[in-house]
Protein backbone atom coordinates (compact mmCIF):
# COMPACT_ATOMS: atom_id res chain seq x y z
CA UNK A 1 0.00 0.00 0.00
CA UNK A 2 1.50 3.30 -1.23
CA UNK A 3 1.95 6.29 0.94
CA UNK A 4 -1.35 8.17 -1.19
CA UNK A 5 -4.17 5.45 0.19
CA UNK A 6 -2.33 5.33 3.52
CA UNK A 7 -2.91 8.85 3.84
CA UNK A 8 -6.16 8.90 2.28
CA UNK A 9 -7.49 6.28 4.85
CA UNK A 10 -6.05 8.49 7.78
CA UNK A 11 -7.81 11.48 6.69
CA UNK A 12 -11.02 9.58 5.76
CA UNK A 13 -10.90 8.27 10.05
CA UNK A 14 -10.02 11.22 11.12
CA UNK A 15 -13.12 12.65 9.18
CA UNK A 16 -15.25 9.96 10.19
CA UNK A 17 -14.38 10.41 13.71
CA UNK A 18 -15.40 14.07 13.82
CA UNK A 19 -18.94 13.39 12.30
CA UNK A 20 -18.99 10.87 14.92
CA UNK A 21 -18.40 13.17 17.71
CA UNK A 22 -20.66 15.56 16.48
CA UNK A 23 -23.57 13.28 16.24
CA UNK A 24 -22.64 11.98 19.62
CA UNK A 25 -23.16 15.63 20.99
CA UNK A 26 -26.57 15.74 18.92
CA UNK A 27 -28.13 12.27 20.23
CA UNK A 28 -26.43 13.39 24.08
CA UNK A 29 -28.49 16.98 23.76
CA UNK A 30 -31.25 15.59 22.47
CA UNK A 31 -32.10 12.34 24.66
CA UNK A 32 -31.21 15.06 27.63
CA UNK A 33 -33.90 17.32 26.30
CA UNK A 34 -36.77 14.79 25.44
CA UNK A 35 -38.55 14.90 29.24
CA UNK A 36 -38.54 18.64 29.02
CA UNK A 37 -40.13 18.74 25.68
CA UNK A 38 -42.36 16.12 26.78
CA UNK A 39 -43.79 18.27 29.92
CA UNK A 40 -43.93 21.41 28.15
CA UNK A 41 -43.93 20.83 24.46
CA UNK A 42 -42.87 23.06 21.98
CA UNK A 43 -44.52 26.11 23.96
CA UNK A 44 -41.01 25.26 25.77
CA UNK A 45 -39.39 27.39 23.11
CA UNK A 46 -41.91 30.71 23.00
CA UNK A 47 -42.63 30.49 27.00
CA UNK A 48 -40.90 33.12 29.41
CA UNK A 49 -42.06 31.15 32.62
CA UNK A 50 -39.20 30.21 34.31
CA UNK A 51 -40.26 28.76 37.80
CA UNK A 52 -38.03 26.33 39.44
CA UNK A 53 -40.56 26.30 42.67
CA UNK A 54 -41.08 22.24 43.59
CA UNK A 55 -44.72 21.09 42.71
CA UNK A 56 -45.11 23.72 40.67
CA UNK A 57 -42.03 23.64 38.18
CA UNK A 58 -42.77 25.53 34.70
CA UNK A 59 -39.74 26.53 32.44
CA UNK A 60 -39.36 28.68 28.91
CA UNK A 61 -36.63 28.90 27.15
CA UNK A 62 -38.00 32.51 25.51
CA UNK A 63 -35.97 34.87 28.00
CA UNK A 64 -32.55 33.12 27.37
CA UNK A 65 -33.17 33.46 23.04
CA UNK A 66 -34.21 36.88 23.62
CA UNK A 67 -31.12 37.89 25.37
CA UNK A 68 -28.84 35.76 23.51
CA UNK A 69 -29.91 37.31 20.18
CA UNK A 70 -30.52 40.90 21.77
CA UNK A 71 -26.72 40.87 23.03
CA UNK A 72 -24.96 38.59 20.22
CA UNK A 73 -26.94 41.46 17.46
CA UNK A 74 -26.05 44.70 19.41
CA UNK A 75 -22.53 43.30 20.28
CA UNK A 76 -22.04 42.93 16.10
CA UNK A 77 -23.26 46.15 14.84
CA UNK A 78 -21.32 48.28 17.74
CA UNK A 79 -18.08 46.38 16.27
CA UNK A 80 -18.85 46.52 12.84
CA UNK A 81 -17.85 49.43 11.94
CA UNK A 82 -14.77 50.20 14.39
CA UNK A 83 -13.24 46.41 13.26
CA UNK A 84 -13.84 47.18 9.59
CA UNK A 85 -12.17 50.64 9.65
CA UNK A 86 -9.04 48.94 11.98
CA UNK A 87 -9.02 45.95 9.29
CA UNK A 88 -8.89 48.97 6.22
CA UNK A 89 -6.00 50.53 8.14
CA UNK A 90 -3.89 47.67 8.66
CA UNK A 91 -4.65 45.88 5.56
CA UNK A 92 -4.84 48.73 2.94
CA UNK A 93 -3.34 51.72 3.73
CA UNK A 94 -0.20 50.61 5.93
CA UNK A 95 -0.11 46.98 4.62
CA UNK A 96 3.40 46.11 4.95
CA UNK A 97 4.82 48.32 7.44
CA UNK A 98 6.23 48.07 10.93
CA UNK A 99 3.08 50.08 12.17
CA UNK A 100 0.52 47.47 11.03
CA UNK A 101 2.97 44.54 12.05
CA UNK A 102 2.74 45.83 15.59
CA UNK A 103 -0.78 46.80 15.62
CA UNK A 104 -1.81 43.50 14.40
CA UNK A 105 0.25 41.49 17.05
CA UNK A 106 -1.78 43.80 19.88
CA UNK A 107 -5.06 42.56 17.80
CA UNK A 108 -3.92 39.00 17.63
CA UNK A 109 -3.01 39.36 21.32
CA UNK A 110 -6.07 40.84 22.51
CA UNK A 111 -8.15 38.28 20.05
CA UNK A 112 -6.20 35.92 22.54
CA UNK A 113 -7.16 37.19 25.85
CA UNK A 114 -9.85 34.49 27.82
CA UNK A 115 -12.81 35.73 28.17
CA UNK A 116 -12.66 35.61 31.80
CA UNK A 117 -10.04 38.69 32.01
CA UNK A 118 -12.75 40.42 30.00
CA UNK A 119 -15.35 40.19 32.43
CA UNK A 120 -12.98 41.19 34.68
CA UNK A 121 -12.37 44.26 33.08
CA UNK A 122 -16.18 44.72 32.10
CA UNK A 123 -17.15 44.50 36.71
CA UNK A 124 -14.27 46.61 37.85
CA UNK A 125 -14.31 49.03 34.93
CA UNK A 126 -17.10 48.82 32.36
CA UNK A 127 -19.56 48.72 35.21
CA UNK A 128 -18.97 51.52 37.37
CA UNK A 129 -19.03 53.64 34.15
CA UNK A 130 -22.47 52.23 33.33
CA UNK A 131 -23.44 53.71 36.79
CA UNK A 132 -22.04 56.53 36.61
CA UNK A 133 -23.82 57.36 33.17
CA UNK A 134 -27.08 56.80 34.53
CA UNK A 135 -27.46 53.26 32.00
CA UNK A 136 -29.00 51.05 35.38
CA UNK A 137 -28.57 51.18 38.68
CA UNK A 138 -26.41 48.36 39.65
CA UNK A 139 -24.64 48.87 36.28
CA UNK A 140 -25.57 45.11 35.15
CA UNK A 141 -28.00 44.78 32.13
CA UNK A 142 -28.45 44.25 28.31
CA UNK A 143 -26.31 47.02 26.83
CA UNK A 144 -23.30 46.54 29.17
CA UNK A 145 -23.28 43.17 28.40
CA UNK A 146 -23.01 43.74 24.66
CA UNK A 147 -20.56 46.38 25.14
CA UNK A 148 -18.38 43.94 26.75
CA UNK A 149 -19.00 41.39 23.63
CA UNK A 150 -18.21 43.87 21.38
CA UNK A 151 -15.05 44.65 22.89
CA UNK A 152 -13.98 40.92 22.70
CA UNK A 153 -15.00 40.09 18.90
CA UNK A 154 -13.28 43.46 18.11
CA UNK A 155 -9.97 41.88 18.09
CA UNK A 156 -10.95 39.11 16.29
CA UNK A 157 -13.06 40.40 13.56
CA UNK A 158 -10.29 42.59 12.80
CA UNK A 159 -7.45 39.90 12.57
CA UNK A 160 -10.04 37.99 9.89
CA UNK A 161 -11.01 41.27 7.84
CA UNK A 162 -7.23 42.05 7.94
CA UNK A 163 -6.18 39.24 6.46
CA UNK A 164 -8.32 38.94 4.07
CA UNK A 165 -8.29 43.06 2.62
CA UNK A 166 -4.43 42.37 2.34
CA UNK A 167 -4.83 38.85 0.24
CA UNK A 168 -6.31 41.08 -2.43
CA UNK A 169 -4.24 41.00 -5.62
CA UNK A 170 -2.09 44.12 -5.96
CA UNK A 171 -2.23 43.82 -9.62
CA UNK A 172 -6.11 44.72 -9.35
CA UNK A 173 -5.06 47.69 -7.34
CA UNK A 174 -2.43 49.43 -9.49
CA UNK A 175 -4.95 48.52 -12.85
CA UNK A 176 -7.58 50.89 -11.09
CA UNK A 177 -4.76 53.32 -9.96
CA UNK A 178 -3.46 53.33 -13.58
CA UNK A 179 -7.05 54.68 -14.61
CA UNK A 180 -6.95 57.48 -12.23
CA UNK A 181 -8.71 56.08 -9.26
CA UNK A 182 -8.28 57.33 -6.36
CA UNK A 183 -7.27 55.69 -2.68
CA UNK A 184 -10.96 55.72 -1.81
CA UNK A 185 -12.21 54.46 -5.14
CA UNK A 186 -10.06 51.95 -5.34
CA UNK A 187 -10.93 50.50 -1.83
CA UNK A 188 -14.99 50.97 -2.74
CA UNK A 189 -14.36 49.75 -6.45
CA UNK A 190 -11.50 46.88 -5.95
CA UNK A 191 -10.76 45.69 -2.02
CA UNK A 192 -13.94 45.59 -0.65
CA UNK A 193 -15.71 43.98 -3.93
CA UNK A 194 -13.09 41.63 -3.79
CA UNK A 195 -12.63 41.12 -0.37
CA UNK A 196 -16.27 40.99 0.47
CA UNK A 197 -17.36 37.25 1.03
CA UNK A 198 -14.17 36.31 3.14
CA UNK A 199 -14.74 39.66 5.35
CA UNK A 200 -18.43 38.51 5.72
CA UNK A 201 -17.06 35.19 7.02
CA UNK A 202 -15.37 36.86 9.16
CA UNK A 203 -18.09 38.91 10.84
CA UNK A 204 -20.32 35.58 10.88
CA UNK A 205 -17.45 33.17 13.03
CA UNK A 206 -17.60 36.82 15.26
CA UNK A 207 -21.23 36.72 15.72
CA UNK A 208 -21.00 32.77 16.60
CA UNK A 209 -18.64 33.52 19.37
CA UNK A 210 -20.60 36.00 20.50
CA UNK A 211 -23.88 33.81 20.80
CA UNK A 212 -21.99 31.53 22.65
CA UNK A 213 -20.26 33.71 25.01
CA UNK A 214 -20.67 32.52 28.67
CA UNK A 215 -18.45 34.27 31.45
CA UNK A 216 -18.00 37.87 30.50
CA UNK A 217 -22.02 37.75 29.76
CA UNK A 218 -22.72 36.18 32.81
CA UNK A 219 -20.89 38.72 34.86
CA UNK A 220 -22.44 42.09 33.20
CA UNK A 221 -25.99 41.25 31.74
CA UNK A 222 -27.63 41.19 35.78
CA UNK A 223 -29.04 37.19 34.84
CA UNK A 224 -32.62 37.72 35.20
CA UNK A 225 -34.95 34.81 34.04
CA UNK A 226 -37.21 36.91 32.25
CA UNK A 227 -37.68 38.34 28.34
CA UNK A 228 -35.87 41.82 28.29
CA UNK A 229 -37.99 44.76 28.34
CA UNK A 230 -35.42 47.09 27.91
CA UNK A 231 -31.78 47.64 26.02
CA UNK A 232 -30.35 49.25 29.64
CA UNK A 233 -32.48 46.07 31.66
CA UNK A 234 -31.24 42.89 32.86
CA UNK A 235 -31.66 39.72 31.81
CA UNK A 236 -29.94 36.29 30.49
CA UNK A 237 -28.32 34.45 28.12
CA UNK A 238 -28.60 30.58 27.03
CA UNK A 239 -24.69 30.05 27.43
CA UNK A 240 -25.06 32.18 30.97
CA UNK A 241 -28.23 30.57 32.55
CA UNK A 242 -26.78 27.24 31.81
CA UNK A 243 -23.55 28.42 33.58
CA UNK A 244 -25.16 29.60 36.64
CA UNK A 245 -28.06 26.23 37.14
CA UNK A 246 -26.89 23.77 35.85
CA UNK A 247 -24.42 22.70 38.20
CA UNK A 248 -27.18 22.51 41.08
CA UNK A 249 -30.08 21.59 38.78
CA UNK A 250 -31.99 18.11 38.41
CA UNK A 251 -34.92 16.73 36.87
CA UNK A 252 -37.10 18.62 34.54
CA UNK A 253 -34.97 21.73 35.45
CA UNK A 254 -31.80 19.99 34.56
CA UNK A 255 -33.61 18.78 31.16
CA UNK A 256 -34.66 22.14 30.34
CA UNK A 257 -31.42 23.48 30.59
CA UNK A 258 -29.91 20.74 28.63
CA UNK A 259 -33.03 21.93 26.19
CA UNK A 260 -31.59 25.43 26.17
CA UNK A 261 -28.26 23.94 25.07
CA UNK A 262 -29.50 22.22 22.27
CA UNK A 263 -31.17 25.00 20.66
CA UNK A 264 -28.22 27.15 21.47
CA UNK A 265 -26.34 24.47 19.03
CA UNK A 266 -29.27 25.09 16.40
CA UNK A 267 -29.44 28.28 16.51
CA UNK A 268 -25.64 28.68 16.37
CA UNK A 269 -26.15 25.82 13.24
CA UNK A 270 -28.67 27.79 11.38
CA UNK A 271 -26.61 31.17 11.89
CA UNK A 272 -23.83 29.47 9.94
CA UNK A 273 -25.70 28.03 7.32
CA UNK A 274 -27.14 31.00 6.46
CA UNK A 275 -23.85 32.95 6.29
CA UNK A 276 -23.12 29.87 3.37
CA UNK A 277 -25.45 30.43 1.79
CA UNK A 278 -25.21 34.56 1.49
CA UNK A 279 -21.15 34.01 0.74
CA UNK A 280 -21.92 31.63 -1.43
CA UNK A 281 -24.59 34.03 -3.31
CA UNK A 282 -21.33 36.64 -3.06
CA UNK A 283 -19.31 35.01 -4.99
Amino acid sequence: MNSDKITKIVLSLVSLLVLMLAAGMVFSLVGGAIPSFKAFGLKFIVSGDWDPTEGREVYGALPFIAGTLLTSFAALLISLPLSFSTSLFLGEYYKGTRVARILGMLVDLLAGIPSIVYGLWGFYVLRPLMIDLGFGGQGFGIFTASLILAIMIIPYATSLSNEIIAMVPNDLKEAAYSLGATRLEVIQTVTIPTARSGIVAGYILSFGRALGETMAVTMLIGNTNRVPDSFFGTGNTMASVIANQFGEADGLKLSSLIAIGLLLFLITGIVNGVGKLIIKKMT
